[in-house]
């Protein structure tokens, strides 16, 4: 699975360097107790994704009448209901899958649709609309195009074989479209919010559509909640927690980066950036997510880090890589001067760049937590994904907010259709 390190000093060692100790080890008392509190009533919703759930069956249904008969399909969602896919789904270039290529056009983006309607035969298109709500406008807005759209080369009483729903039970816009279609509608869980929900078929059916393991995702994640249930004083969430909480109340921490060396894991930036702000911005509170992708940024954001100010907790993702990758050749490297790159892989170059990050962070006075993953797996990506979100349960326990709601966001909604409504 994998594993986290502070560098070659302790995590104690480091936080008594900072004279924080007793505060960390009041917030990661408090953070223990409340995940013991969430075992105790069977963990949250969003972690209790089984491979063997009842939603197996059609999510399996929905894939196979898919994957059989349609060369592509567009998932429509925004936020919640397309990043967690997106980010599962980056692993499938790595791995053979079904041959179904996957878009997700999740910003409404005029260009973006008109390109794909440009270059998809809409005869050989499937298209997945995703809505907790059912009314979220963007998703509505780019479905009644993309209905159109298809409309210009497939019958009409063959429509609805070309569209799958997900949204909740009850009376709601994208419900009542997908009724009148005919077509396959499943339910949306009623107690996972839309950020919380790539474990759910929000995000593991196009997972099972690209030919990656549902099961592998979903039991990775259960091997961490198993963990956080057994150890939860030790438990990578329960820790991340507890020092992100004392090092923003303590250290003027006022923001939180994670960036991995691995290309295959920015989309999980994307993915853990929305759930952290939405998820802890409230009341004045919270810290900002930062998306950085290494080595790539070491070339634009890395002097900021390392030279700006110190309000930053860092969060490094590796892969082993070490003899991964092409090998330099020896004779030409050293014909240009470049003997320290001669015959080494190109997975040497970026685990020997990973590790001086770390170190130069470090000697800045940058706290940073590294994070090894030991393959790229779906087993290891759905450890991620749910040891994160519980690491934002538990921050925002800390902090004293509601982790499942996003209150502030509702006003530019209610704008944004009174706007719509004045257009002459």
């Amino acid at each position: 699975m994998f594993a986290t390190s502070f560098g070659q000093k302790s995590l104690h060692d480091h936080l008594d360097a900072l004279g924080i100790r007793a505060a960390f080890d009041a917030n990661l008392k408090k953070a223990a107790d409340h995940a013991r509190a969430l075992a105790a009533d069977g963990l949250l919703p969003f972690a209790r994704q089984a491979s063997t759930g009842p939603d197996m069956a059609p999510m399996k249904a929905a894939a196979a009448r898919i994957t059989a008969t349609f060369e592509n399909l567009i998932v429509l969602g925004t936020g919640g209901s397309s990043l967690g896919a997106q980010a599962a789904l980056a692993i499938s270039r790595y791995i053979d899958g079904t041959g179904t290529q996957i878009h997700t056009p999740d910003s409404l983006c005029p260009f973006e649709m008109d390109r794909l309607f440009r270059t998809l035969d809409p005869k050989n298109t499937h298209v997945l609309a995703i809505s907790k709500s059912g009314t979220t406008a963007e998703t509505l807005a780019q479905l009644l195009a993309c209905r159109a759209w298809l409309e210009t080369a497939v019958a009409e009483d063959a429509i609805g074989e070309h569209f799958t729903f997900i949204t909740e039970p009850g009376t709601r816009p994208l419900r009542t479209y997908g009724e009148k279609l005919g077509a396959p509608i499943l339910d949306h869980p009623t107690d996972v919010g839309g950020r919380f929900s790539v474990l759910t078929n929000v995000g593991m059916l196009p997972v099972m559509v690209s030919g990656l393991s549902v099961e592998g995702f979903r039991d990775g994640a259960q091997e961490v909640c198993k963990d956080l249930i057994e150890n939860p004083e030790s438990a990578p969430a329960v820790i991340g927690a507890a020092l992100t909480q004392t090092l923003n109340e303590h250290k003027g921490i006022t923001q939180v980066l994670v960036m991995p060396y691995a290309e295959v894991l920015r989309a999980f930036t994307r993915w853990h950036g929305q759930l952290w702000a939405e998820s802890l911005g409230k009341d004045g509170l919270g810290t900002t997510p930062i998306r950085a992708v290494g080595p790539v940024d070491q070339h634009s954001q890395l002097q900021l880090f390392l030279d700006g100010p110190n309000d930053k907790f860092v969060t490094i993702i590796t892969i082993p890589s070490f003899g991964k990758g092409p090998r330099i050749d020896e004779d030409e490297a050293k014909a240009y001067g470049l003997d320290y790159m001669a015959g080494r892989t190109i997975g040497d170059m970026v685990t020997c760049q990973s590790r001086a990050t770390q170190e130069t962070l470090r000697g800045k006075g940058r706290t940073v937590r590294e994070i090894v993953i030991d393959a790229l797996s779906e087993e290891n990506l759905g450890g991620l994904f749910v040891s994160f979100m519980l690491e934002t349960v538990l921050t925002a326990h800390l902090m004293g907010v509601n982790a499942f709601d996003q209150p502030a966001v509702e006003e530019g909604k209610i704008l944004t259709r009174q706007y719509l409504s004045a257009l002459e």
